[in-house]
């Protein structure tokens, strides 16, 4: 049979959707509880991984009772999916902004920008993703052949407009959403590294400004695009 990130199984596999909520609609206590939680299990998925995770490890990093958990999720299983649809409409959602009557320059800045924001307030989601995609991405295999390949044929489209109009320079499009995700993600993925090379032990909201500066610019230079003054 084959296994997930540490042994998530394929059966009874569903897609993984980025819109998918984690719940029933949520009062304030439940919308705290289920963010607590929800933040726990990225943490200790991250650290454990899959196989190694315990809903009463994430439960203890929650703060909350084991039986609080399982209220919410059923299973270790419910719960990842929950963290890998979480992590996706972060990530996807902001590229509602790419669209035919955009300024590409703008359009696309924003969305580099706020994948780098989720890499600094949020960089051990990025390390569940690659760990999920690492281990042949069981989970949410169904997401990505339907849903994601979708919206980046649609946006990729977006972006063959802009090039026929002479508003962007020539590339392949799907690639080179590949090269932003790839570059923004890196910051978290591979975070031990840029601090080792930078000197650092802990990137500071200013390194991040200014790493942030950097990849927009050097992205939209290989489009032939400037950085937009807003």
């Amino acid at each position: 049979m084959a296994q997930g990130v540490g042994g998530a199984s394929k059966k009874d596999q569903k897609s993984v959707r980025a819109d998918a909520p984690a719940a029933a609609p949520e009062g304030g206590i439940r919308r705290e509880n289920l963010r607590r939680i929800l933040t726990a299990a990225e943490q200790v998925f991250a650290e454990q991984g899959y196989g190694g995770a315990t809903t009463a490890a994430i439960a203890l990093r929650a703060g909350l009772p084991k039986a609080n958990v399982h209220y919410y999720f059923s299973t270790k299983h419910d719960l990842y999916r929950a963290v890998l649809a979480d992590i996706l409409k972060q990530w996807l959602d902001p590229l509602a902004h790419v669209t035919p009557d955009s300024d590409p320059a703008q359009a696309l800045a924003g969305y580099i920008r706020a994948k780098m924001r989720a890499t600094r307030d949020r960089p051990v989601v990025s390390k569940v993703f690659a760990s999920e995609i690492i281990h042949g991405a069981a989970e949410i295999e169904g997401f990505l052949t339907s849903d994601l390949k979708k919206l980046v044929d649609e946006k990729s489209a977006v972006l063959d407009g802009w090039i026929a109009e002479g508003r962007m320079a020539p590339v392949d499009t799907r690639h080179f959403f590949f090269f932003i995700w790839a570059v923004t993600q890196h910051y978290a993925d591979f975070d031990a590294q840029v601090r080792a090379v930078l000197g650092r032990k802990k990137l500071t909201r200013r390194d991040f400004d200014a790493i942030t500066v950097e990849v927009v610019r050097f992205i939209l230079r290989g489009a032939g695009l400037s950085l937009p003054t807003a």
